[in-house]
This record gives structure tokens, sequence and C-alpha cells, in this order.
């Protein structure tokens, strides 16, 4: 560690007030922040809003640009931009999906995804923005495409996962789909080539290193080669992968 890795101080800047119910997600809005573009959030609450957050030019402080409401009828568990940032989904105790278009600062929901049993827990965006995962407490996966208007098409239900599902994940480059649940594994999910279907290609659970209670969530490196998972066995694991491997289009590299 040099002297600036010991003098890294992170400080709170500003305290963001608004949500009346607990907060739940938060996601940074692409291509913002950089450049001259103010940087834009988003947060989610139990309070049933989604807020747009704003950073000043000016001052450099938050400001709430938007509320959306009147769209989720429970709690906003999860909230995701796609990566051009024109879209915003947001996952309810509702069991919806809320699609919002973000047209100069105006918000519209688009499209409401119905499908799930019961609560959504998570939205995930692939790489491209093609492809949008949505997981819920009825243990299932589902996959939406994005159609040309802005239109969703489902293209596959994912029954594996034998209780809740935490949260889905793609890989950062790749159209490889992850979930972990309550029922203390991780599932990969790929495409068949041949046949288009999606199907689970590798389960991460207790008797190959995995862990031994709920799993709540997962992230990647930039590279994409090492995965990390959090769970209630009170362990952090990270996982690793052939990433030249997985780039030559074989979507069942072990993890």
């Amino acid at each position: 560690m040099n002297s600036a890795d010991e003098n890294f101080e992170l400080r709170e800047i500003q305290r963001l007030e608004g949500h009346t119910d607990r907060v739940w997600g938060v996601a940074w809005k692409p291509a913002t922040g950089v450049n001259g573009v103010p940087a834009v959030l988003a947060s989610c609450s139990g309070d049933k809003t989604v807020c747009i957050w704003e950073q000043s030019p000016a001052t450099g402080s938050f400001q709430q640009k938007a509320v959306l409401e009147e769209t989720h009828t429970r709690t906003v568990r999860s909230c995701m931009w796609s990566p051009s940032g024109k879209l915003l989904a947001t996952a309810s105790f509702d069991a919806t999906t809320a699609i919002w278009e973000d047209v100069a600062g105006d918000f519209e929901c688009i499209s409401n995804l119905e499908g799930h049993e019961n609560e959504v827990k998570s939205v995930s965006w692939n790489a491209s923005g093609s492809l949008l995962a949505t997981c819920g407490r009825d243990k299932s996966v589902w996959i939406w495409e994005l159609l040309p208007h802005n239109e969703f098409d489902c293209v596959s239900v994912l029954q594996g996962h034998t209780q809740d599902v935490k949260m889905v994940q793609w890989h950062p480059s790749m159209d490889i789909l992850f979930s972990c649940s309550y029922d203390n594994t991780i599932k990969v999910w790929a495409e068949d080539g041949d046949s288009d279907d999606w199907h689970c290609v590798q389960t991460l659970g207790e008797s190959n290193s995995g862990h031994s209670s709920t799993i709540w969530a997962l992230s990647f490196n930039t590279n994409g080669d090492k995965m990390v998972s959090c769970s209630d066995d009170l362990t952090v694991k990270v996982w690793g992968a052939d990433i030249m491997r997985m780039h030559s289009g074989d979507g069942n590299v072990p993890w």
C-alpha cells in the first residue's frame, strides 16, 4: 500500500432525503457524471416510488429531479438502467416490472411486465441492453427481449431454483445469466445455440465448495473472469473462470 492508499478516505458529501420508507436499491445512470454531463442516479423504496436525483453542475449537490409513482402498488425492490441510459427497469413486490423511458428528463412508464406470481426481487440488463432478466419469490427467472418500439417479449421462463430467487446478474460482456437463491445455490444459465432454449449449465452449491445458506447478491469484476457472492453463512466467496474459453462461445465453462 503506497502513501496515496493510506490517505484514501471516504466521507459523506450529501444525504439525500425524500423517501418515506426503507430504501432498497440505488443505480447510477450510465454515461453521466463525465464529460460535463451531470451525474444522475435512481433510488427505489418501500414507499412504492422511485426517485431520480441529478447533480447540479453549479453547486455539485444532488437534487430530486423526479418521483416515479402511481405505477407500483407495493415496495420497489430493485432498479437498473439499461446500458444506453434511456430505459429504467424497476422490480416490485406487486409482481410487476415497470419500464420507464427518459425523454429529455421526463419519465414515462412505457411497459408493465407481468408474469411472476408474486414479489419480483431483482432486475438486470445484459451488456447490449437487448435482454432483461427478472426473478422472484415464485422461484422463477424470466428473460425478456427488447423489441422495436420498446416492446418486450418473454423468451424464456427458467425453473430450476427450489426457493425464492434473490438476485439475477448478467455477465458483464456475454449473454450468460447468473441467479442466486434462498436455496443456497447460484445457477448459471446459457442459451442453446441450436434450439435458442435457455438452460442451466452449472449449479454452484455446498457440494462444490458453495454457500451453505441463502445467497443474497452477486457481482462481477470488469474483466468478467471473477465473480463474488455473499451469503447468510457469514462468508463472501470469490469465483473464477477461464475468460478465454468463455469468449470462444463456451457457455459451459466451469466456475
